[in-house]
């Protein structure tokens, strides 16, 4: 059986920050001891603008040195670290539903009715069995899945799923979760949600592993709305023919994160590309190989753009012709790294790509993520 994608859908925070801005935001807010590495650190993302929850408000009381808004992220003596880890969720409790909701109402076409594109009937929210939410940048219930259910107007009786914690290729693990959904039941209609507002937790100090991390993510949402095989018309996006999963072996200390004081702090070492190179050709060509395909027959590639770095290193350890990630490093430098939710931006961006598409992500453990849409 397969998951039919009929409706895709993203959403980002009003505001973005320009390159020049989030430099300037780091110099005021990074120690001394390592503001010298900043613009180099931010140019060299490849991230050219991003959207974050916190508005430009905000964004300019940070740079300029002023008070005109009450926001916690904003530099006080009695904060050096930033905000509590509290009053970060308590904003993910105000921001990520919201979002969450954008990216779901675009899925169904409701900011462009009548809900048709293409020649495929989206199903409208009444219909919804099932729905998965994916998150891990913040944790309130109830949550993001119950404002969903109050202002989509979703039965009560909807079955639902929380993903959390898996980090970049979280989209990935949800698209699992719908097809063996699916599968079980070729007439449900799944709705899936990934939101993430990663500014949340950005890193106050002098961790030069936390400044890549504070240049690299942005906030963003998406959704897809999909069905089993016994959903007749036309699919958008197209099916979710299988999912596959490689643990890398003795990498587990090269990519992770924990809940600390002041936020999440993340772990990303210098190893991560070297090893995404060496292990990624092998595990993608026994996936691939389950579908009677091998690398070559790959249409089109959407890799998560964990930063420049991850895409070279895919690049390179399946030996792609040069150009094969150019989608990703477009929403990278337009987006930045919204982690769950950002290959399904890239999915949107290949709605007319050559099939089929895999979709490739990395995160914690250090773990890939495969999914092949065809």
């Amino acid at each position: 059986m397969s998951l039919l994608i009929h409706g895709l859908g993203t959403a980002n925070p009003p505001d973005a920050i320009s390159l020049a801005d989030s430099i300037a935001i780091s110099r005021r807010l990074a120690d001394p001891k390592i503001s010298h590495w900043v613009e180099e650190i931010y140019s060299g993302t490849g991230v050219k603008r991003r959207f974050i929850c916190h508005g430009n408000a905000v964004v300019r009381d940070i740079i300029d040195g002023t008070q005109h808004t009450t926001s916690p992220f904003l530099l006080h003596p009695d904060r050096p670290h930033g905000p509590s880890t509290a009053q970060r969720m308590e904003q993910y409790a105000e921001f990520a539903p919201k979002l969450a909701l954008a990216a779901a109402q675009r899925a169904f076409g409701l900011d462009h009715p009548p809900a048709h594109a293409g020649g495929s009937t989206i199903p409208p929210p009444s219909s919804i069995t099932h729905l998965v939410t994916v998150t891990c940048t913040g944790f309130v219930s109830p949550g993001v899945e119950f404002y969903l259910m109050k202002h989509l107007n979703l039965r009560a009786t909807v079955e639902r799923v929380n993903v959390g914690f898996m980090g970049c290729h979280g989209a990935i693990n949800g698209l699992r979760v719908c097809h063996a959904i699916t599968t079980a039941n070729p007439h449900a209609h799944v709705l899936m949600v990934c939101v993430e507002l990663c500014s949340l937790h950005y890193y106050y100090g002098a961790n030069p592993g936390q400044l890549i991390a504070n240049a690299l993510f942005a906030d963003g949402a998406a959704a897809i709305v999909a069905t089993g095989n016994a959903f007749e018309p036309e699919h958008q996006y197209g099916r979710v023919r299988g999912t596959g999963s490689c643990l890398i072996p003795g990498s587990e200390k090269e990519m992770g994160w924990k809940v600390g004081d002041h936020g999440f702090e993340m772990v990303l070492t210098k190893k991560v590309p070297r090893l995404i190179a060496q292990h990624v050709k092998p595990f993608l060509a026994d996936f691939l190989s389950n579908f009677g395909l091998g690398i070559e027959d790959v249409g089109s590639w959407g890799v998560h753009p964990g930063g420049p770095k991850v895409l070279t290193s895919v690049e390179e350890g399946l030996g792609l012709p040069a150009g094969s990630c150019d989608v990703s490093k477009e929403v990278l430098a337009n987006f930045g790294n919204m982690s769950s939710p950002t290959v399904l931006f890239i999915l949107e961006k290949l709605k007319d790509a050559p099939k089929p598409v895999v979709l490739l992500g990395f995160g914690p453990g250090l773990v890939a993520e495969a999914a092949l849409v065809g």
